[in-house]
């Protein structure tokens, strides 16, 4: 080098420090699409409601809660999560109806449609992190090897937060002749880990790809973007509505609750199955993610208002993400469906089922959970007086 030579920008020596795992910006033509899309207003994407994207309250409260011990405790499994063992052989033979689903842990599903495979959220890091040594870790190990699973003919992506998006995840992919299907802008993190462009189908809210004879059609959500230190709503999040020649699935990604299920349900279903984010709630997020009420007011909405179809609670049991009781959403899901007479699919993470056959419903985590409030459940009346509930506090193994 002499004095000659130019020095590089600021801006370029600090993105050279910019970790691999926070990904890439849109640039280019990509950031004119994105600039063009009706979705995109003022410089960010916009969400069909209104939605406060950080957290509301006082964070000094908030992290008080969080971070207390004993709150900490209930947080995680009292012992091993009953994860079942996939194997080769569990999906190796055809699935006798032509739809079966497997759900991996937390938003990662393998769905067998019509004789082909759709992964939705593949995460198969060991924390959902920028880096290694911090973040939420897992409280139970992947099913099997992402190398044992198989081929794959397209993987879908929801959003590109660390939960839904996972760097090793997506290297390991981009080694085999998978299509990615993801919403605007998340493309330029693919590309950035060694996707080819050509095996990206980069889609707005209610446009479809076609990918080995399926239709995926991205649909609208309720939520937010970002990996890097700055959040500059450049990338979008969608939900997901897939049809082979015979059978309907969804994929609700990350959303609050929203008028716009009716819509979706209306156009793209009624659905065989719907996978619904029913984990990770909170009083400081409520315009984000749905409590297992509204996620389940949600699917009921996708299917024209009435019980149809088997519902899948996604989103909880795999990472620490709320201030909630770890096997709370299953617990109150369970509550809730009971109540609507809808038929709700609880299988272990690993556990292959066909949702028009017989649906694990045994609720598996009452084994290694402790005590759980369920302040969802109505005062119950007793000798014809006002009564009280069985208390705030049941042990999820007593019902």
């Amino acid at each position: 080098m002499t004095g000659a030579d130019p020095q590089p920008s600021l801006r370029t020596r600090l993105r050279s420090l910019r970790p691999d795992a926070f990904g890439a910006d849109p640039a280019g033509a990509r950031m004119e699409r994105i600039r063009r899309s009706p979705n995109f207003t003022d410089g960010v994407f916009q969400n069909p409601e209104g939605a406060r994207t950080r957290p509301s309250g006082s964070m000094l409260d908030f992290a008080k809660v969080y971070f207390r011990k004993e709150e900490r405790a209930r947080r995680a499994p009292l012992g091993a999560v009953p994860v079942h063992a996939t194997t080769l052989a569990d999906l190796a033979a055809p699935s006798a109806t032509g739809l079966r689903v497997t759900w991996l842990g937390h938003s990662s599903v393998l769905v067998e449609i019509d004789g082909r495979r759709v992964l939705f959220d593949p995460v198969w890091g060991e924390r959902c992190s920028p880096f290694a040594f911090a973040g939420p870790k897992r409280l139970h190990p992947v099913p099997l090897p992402l190398a044992s699973l198989g081929s794959v003919d397209a993987v879908v992506i929801s959003h590109d937060h660390y939960d839904h998006l996972d760097l090793p995840t997506i290297r390991a992919l981009s080694r085999t002749d998978t299509v990615f299907a993801v919403p605007l802008g998340v493309g330029a993190h693919l590309e950035r880990w060694g996707v080819l462009p050509d095996r990206v189908r980069e889609l707005d809210w209610n446009e479809t790809a076609q990918i080995a004879g399926l239709s995926l059609t991205a649909t609208p959500a309720r939520h937010f973007c970002g990996r890097g230190l700055r959040n500059q709503q450049h990338t979008l999040w969608a939900s997901w509505a897939v049809a082979g020649p015979e059978h309907r699935v969804y994929h609700s990604g990350d959303t609050g609750y929203f008028s716009g299920f009716q819509d979706i349900g209306a156009e793209h279903g009624p659905f065989d199955v719907t996978m619904i984010q029913v984990g990770a709630y909170s009083e400081y997020w409520p315009d984000i993610h749905m409590t297992p009420a509204e996620g389940l007011r949600a699917h009921l909405d996708l299917q024209g208002g009435r019980p149809h179809g088997a519902l899948m609670p996604i989103h909880w049991g795999t990472f620490n993400l709320a201030p909630h009781a770890w096997a709370e959403p299953g617990e109150w899901m369970k509550d809730a469906a009971e109540e609507a007479g809808q038929t709700v699919a609880f299988p272990r993470p690993g556990e292959p089922f066909e949702p028009a056959g017989e649906l694990p419903v045994q609720p598996w985590w009452r084994a290694v959970s402790g005590p759980i409030a369920h302040p969802w459940r109505r005062p119950r009346i007793a000798g014809g007086a006002a009564g009280t509930s069985r208390g705030d506090l049941d042990l999820a193994g007593e019902r």
